[in-house]
């Protein structure tokens, strides 16, 4: 419950402050692709600072620095609302980002460690809880956004973030689940994390064939980065889109991102069920098609709610690809192998907001969001092409 809990609050925290961007935009006077560089810093933290989590984490344990790790992330969920241009944005959406980065990281090798001493692939009902949390974040945001600026709504965001903080924390804090653990990189754990559809994994966690292993995380981390570009791109721009290419008013646009959310909750609800029934590789794919055909619907809808719909479909294909790829990438090779599937992985939200940014001024951001479509097709392409790469690895 206590892991849950920060998985939730990460998603609540962060929906909170995408439900918000419009307003910011505003307040700083940036246009698109100066806005695009400005969110470039959530990722550029997040992605700097996954690395060294991974190290932190065999040192001092994932449980603690997923607690510090939390704290940094909703304290500084507040700051954006305070810049007065687009670089100081990006400046303050660094700190944001580092938060984010290492909360992902250190959450993940938990929840791979978690998963492996209950012997179940439960790896999406975690993710599930960040899903939640943003379509309550977003949903929250979609209420006050025409009652409360952007400066007390976010500080409320950290005010909540950090009670869920302390009482989840106390918990980890002094909590291990047993077994392989980060302080011993080189044991193997169960195969747990994702039901596999043929062949044993390559080797354990931390030793053995490192060339067979390296390859098959960096594989995991591309199929992860071509759908963390469309999670990415759902979260900066999904309100943008509604508002100014449809017209929507600030309310509905907001709950936009709630929709997307509400999707991706339900798929990751759903999500060990459907592992169960169709294997790793099929997920991948179906996922991966689905995205592809949800989000170019939502992109080139000409009303609000086919939009809206496109959004849902979107969420429902991308719901389980980054739990399933960033779980596998754990079982093989611990908190390390988290790390460099995750950084790989969010590469996509490192590129997203500025291509997005830019293929908004030079076309229409329409077009842009047609990007999303075109990179979930292809972890869909990918996932079929490499299934024996995938088997064979223990994905």
């Amino acid at each position: 419950m206590a892991l849950t809990a920060f998985f939730a609050v990460d998603g609540f925290v962060f929906a909170g402050w995408v439900v918000r961007i419009p307003d910011i935009k505003e307040q700083t006077g940036a246009s698109s692709s100066a806005l695009g560089l400005a969110l470039l810093g959530v990722s550029v933290g997040a992605v700097v600072t996954m690395t060294l989590t991974g190290r932190l984490c065999q040192r001092f344990g994932n449980h603690r620095v997923t607690v510090a790790a939390g704290a940094l992330l909703v304290a500084s969920v507040a700051l954006p609302a305070h810049a007065g241009s687009a670089p100081a944005l990006g400046a303050l959406l660094l700190v944001f980002g580092a938060g984010f980065g290492a909360v992902n990281v250190a959450a993940n090798s938990a929840a791979v460690e978690l998963v492996a001493a209950l012997r179940r692939p439960v790896m999406p009902s975690f993710h599930a809880a960040f899903s939640l949390g943003g379509m309550l974040g977003a949903g929250l945001g979609a209420l006050v956004a025409d009652r409360l600026g952007a400066a007390p709504h976010l500080g409320l965001l950290a005010a909540v973030g950090l009670l869920v903080v302390a009482w989840a924390g106390r918990v980890l804090w002094r909590g291990d689940v047993g077994g392989a653990t980060a302080a011993d990189p080189g044991a193997r754990v169960p195969a747990a994390s994702a039901p596999t559809t043929g062949g044993p994994a390559a080797v354990g966690g931390g030793g053995g064939r490192r060339g067979p292993v390296g390859w098959v995380v960096a594989l995991l981390g591309a199929i992860a980065l071509c759908t963390t570009y469309g999670e990415g791109a759902m979260a900066d721009w999904s309100a943008l889109h509604l508002t100014e290419t449809l017209g929507a008013d600030p309310g509905l646009a907001a709950a936009g991102y709630s929709v997307f959310a509400l999707a991706m909750t339900v798929g990751r609800l759903t999500g060990s069920a459907q592992l169960a029934r169709l294997g790793t590789v099929r997920a991948l794919v179906l996922g991966g098609a689905l995205g592809a055909v949800g989000m170019t619907l939502g992109a080139l809808a000409p009303v609000v709610w086919l939009a809206l719909v496109g959004f849902a479909l979107t969420g429902l294909g991308l719901a389980n690809v980054f739990p399933i790829t960033i779980g596998a990438a754990g079982e093989l090779a611990g908190p390390r192998g988290v790390a460099a599937a995750s950084t790989v992985g969010y590469g996509g939200m490192l590129a997203g907001p500025v291509a997005i940014g830019f293929l908004a001024d030079w076309f229409s951001l329409s077009t842009a969001l047609t990007t999303v479509a075109a990179l979930s097709a292809v972890a869909a392409l990918t996932s079929w092409a490499t299934r024996d790469a995938l088997r064979g690895g223990g994905a």
